[in-house]
């Protein structure tokens, strides 16, 4: 089974045009039909993911950082359980951004971010981030426009440093649309399990939906670098969103190429027969 990631990913300077993207779309393959195929291919990721985690953590000399950004209902949550639920929890480290609290307003927007960054050995994944700030911030005009445009240079540079000091990042977009939205919130209302995650405001950030996604596609545009790229990943088939991410995942930590470190010992010195 070959994915081909490379169409996701947006280069440097490019727009994505979120409206020309499918959402749906599943490169040919059917929930059904290829079932089995996808589960095995999936059960091959899991186990190289743990594979190359535990080189990770054995190392420490890296670290890997992953961005996940969308709109409301899109999957971030579900995302997180499926995909990075089944890695090995004392190295992997998520957070969820929410309103800053007051302290957090008192120190420039990266500040309660930066603290949260995986150290070496670790995994670390952002649900929502840094570009809240140059998404509802600008969607609601709570800083001015030459705010918003000095911070896309701002988080270019801050994730200039990350990669300077080790931390591959990883940025994904998961992309719904407006109609898949409205879908997922109506379920969240017809399953009293799922009431908990209905919150009448979204409403409210649903019917400026058109501006969000001017604001993704700026930033997009703006921040997609070589080192730290961002990739648009069609969401509405969760269960290729999960294939593509793992995939995804594993074909970076395999560029990242961690590596065992070497005994302090002599193995040699130590036949596993001689230990009592």
């Amino acid at each position: 089974m070959k994915i081909d990631l490379d169409r996701y990913r947006l280069r440097p300077g490019k727009r994505p045009h979120l409206k020309r993207r499918d959402a749906a779309n599943t490169q040919g393959l059917s929930e059904k039909k290829d079932e089995d195929r996808v589960e095995d291919r999936l059960e091959v990721l899991r186990d190289r993911l743990t594979d190359l985690q535990e080189q990770l953590y054995a190392e420490r000399k890296q670290s890997l950082l992953v961005v996940l950004q969308a709109m409301d209902a899109a999957g971030k949550d579900s995302t997180v359980k499926h995909v990075f639920g089944g890695m090995n929890p004392n190295n992997v480290r998520v957070w969820s951004f929410k309103t800053p609290t007051k302290i957090e307003t008192e120190h420039d927007f990266l500040w309660r971010v930066h603290k949260h960054v995986p150290g070496a050995g670790y995994v670390g994944v952002f649900n929502r981030s840094h570009y809240e700030d140059v998404l509802i911030v600008k969607v609601h005009g709570w800083v001015d426009a030459d705010t918003i445009d000095r911070r896309y240079d701002h988080i270019n540079n801050f994730e200039e440093l990350l990669t300077d000091g080790g931390t591959r990042i990883l940025k994904i977009m998961l992309h719904v649309s407006k109609d898949y939205q409205l879908e997922r919130f109506r379920r969240r209302l017809r399953k009293p399990d799922k009431h908990w995650k209905f919150n009448p405001a979204d409403l409210t950030e649903r019917a400026l939906w058109d501006n969000y996604q001017d604001a993704f596609e700026t930033a997009l545009e703006r921040c997609s670098t070589d080192a730290a790229p961002w990739y648009v990943i069609p969401s509405e088939e969760r269960w290729f969103r999960d294939l593509v991410i793992s995939e995804l995942l594993v074909k970076t930590l395999e560029e990242m190429n961690p590596q065992f470190p070497p005994p302090a010992f002599d193995p040699e010195d130590y036949p596993p027969e001689s230990i009592e």
